[in-house]
């Protein structure tokens, strides 16, 4: 795995004593893995990828899912409720550790945005290798969480997430993706952002709106 540059994080406007304004949004915090939990989120990446690209004989196939079988065997007894497991809550990995997540890291984060750079997989392929426009919104949500909580807005959720594509996104290449508070309206948020390749063309650019939750909501 490459040596990854530390991240320029900003946390001056994060107010973490104000979770009576989150709605009932529990407190998620930061989860602290030994050695061994990154290698195996990017194993489960690469099996992710090779179980949509692969072309093999049938016994293969079932040998596979045996494998498979003793690794579910090996697992379901540390299934864990929300909040408990470490997947989406350790930061310093791509995706931060969620296998949901595409594995893109945050360059730079604070008040003014954020910037995050990573990849598309084969297993965000679309067609003609380029990656799924479903997995373009699915970032931009992402970020635009992070973007509220950096700027420090309390916790919100997405009203609307509109996405504009300009042009394919291609796979297995180093992309970035940047954005930012335009303005704030009461419990209103809305953001833009925009996904360029390392040359900085435009490929994909986002406006959303994300509201502040009442105190009685999820």
């Amino acid at each position: 795995m490459s040596e990854r540059v530390k991240p320029v994080i900003d946390r001056s406007a994060v107010n973490e004593s104000r979770y009576e304004e989150h709605g009932r949004f529990p407190k998620v915090s930061r989860a602290h893995v030994g050695p061994n939990f990154g290698p195996y989120i990017e194993a489960m990446r690469t099996l992710q990828d090779l179980a949509v690209s692969v072309d093999a004989p049938d016994d293969v196939f079932a040998a596979a899912a045996a494998k498979a079988g003793e690794l579910i065997d090996l697992l379901e007894p540390y299934r864990a409720p929300e909040l408990h497991g470490p997947a989406g809550r350790t930061v310093e990995l791509p995706g931060r550790g969620s296998l949901l997540l595409p594995p893109w890291q945050v360059v730079e984060a604070g008040p003014g945005g954020i910037e995050m750079t990573g990849t598309f997989r084969r297993y965000h392929l679309g067609g003609n290798g380029a990656a799924h426009g479903g997995v373009l919104p699915l970032l931009f949500d992402d970020l635009c969480g992070m973007i509220v909580h950096y700027a420090g807005r309390p916790i919100s959720r997405t009203a609307y997430l509109h996405v504009g594509y300009r042009q394919i996104t291609p796979l297995n290449v180093s992309l970035k993706v940047r954005g930012r508070v335009e303005r704030v309206e009461g419990r209103k948020t809305f953001i833009s952002a925009e996904l360029r390749s390392e040359q900085d063309d435009l490929l994909s650019e986002c406006e959303a709106l994300m509201v502040q939750l009442q105190p009685w909501q999820p």
